[in-house]
């Protein structure tokens, strides 16, 4: 998909799904593909980009609106790393702003990228109204929730429940996005991904 737009820009091009839809490894593996037909590839995530902890839980740390809303500092993420990759951005990018696990800034460390880049940024709520304009392409990978937290429970030891009450902020955050901004009706692409063997495309603008 990618590799068809643009041969003398960057092509940016968002992964999308609630957690655990396989978002990371689906955007390794397309990284693998896009590199053996010869474009550079900038592989990054919104992970880099997470609000301090007294930001993202200011409205309790319950609150699903809190972790729709509060989650990720937008504007770093524009300044250092979408805005750079643009039309007419200086192709100067840091791929990191924040370590939420350290609960720390990093040092912005900056590269540059190869004018014919592909990039592929993966992330969660990447369809927002203040974030789509920044992709050449997107995909959306549609994972019922009790699939997606039955992954996320393995990767990182929660419950696997998708009602129980210690995933209330994650499952309904992320049902207030796909309610509020629509992502499969902006996606360029819509794969259903239940199944890491087999996804499947199940619409294509």
């Amino acid at each position: 998909m990618a590799t068809a737009l643009a041969r003398d820009r960057i092509v940016r091009v968002a992964i999308d799904g609630v957690d655990g839809a396989g978002k990371t490894t689906f955007a390794n593996e397309l990284a693998e593909v896009v590199g053996g037909v010869g474009r550079p590839v900038i592989r990054a995530s919104v992970d880099g980009f997470h609000n301090p902890r007294v930001v993202r839980y200011a409205q309790g740390k319950q609150s699903a609106i809190g972790f729709f809303e509060n989650s990720y500092n937008y504007a770093l993420l524009r300044q250092y790393f979408l805005n750079p990759l643009s039309p007419g951005g200086n192709r100067r990018y840091c791929v990191a702003a924040f370590n939420h696990l350290t609960d720390l800034h990093v040092p912005l460390v900056e590269q540059e990228a190869l004018p014919t880049s592909i990039l592929l940024f993966d992330g969660i709520f990447l369809h927002r109204p203040e974030l789509r304009s920044y992709w050449d392409a997107s995909i959306f990978l549609r994972v019922n929730f009790d699939v997606s937290m039955a992954r996320y429970a393995a990767r990182d030891g929660i419950s696997p429940n998708p009602l129980a009450d210690s995933n209330y902020r994650y499952v309904e955050g992320q049902r207030i996005y796909l309610n509020r901004c629509s992502p499969e009706a902006y996606a360029t692409m819509v794969i259903d991904n239940n199944d890491l063997t087999a996804p499947s495309v199940v619409a294509k603008l």
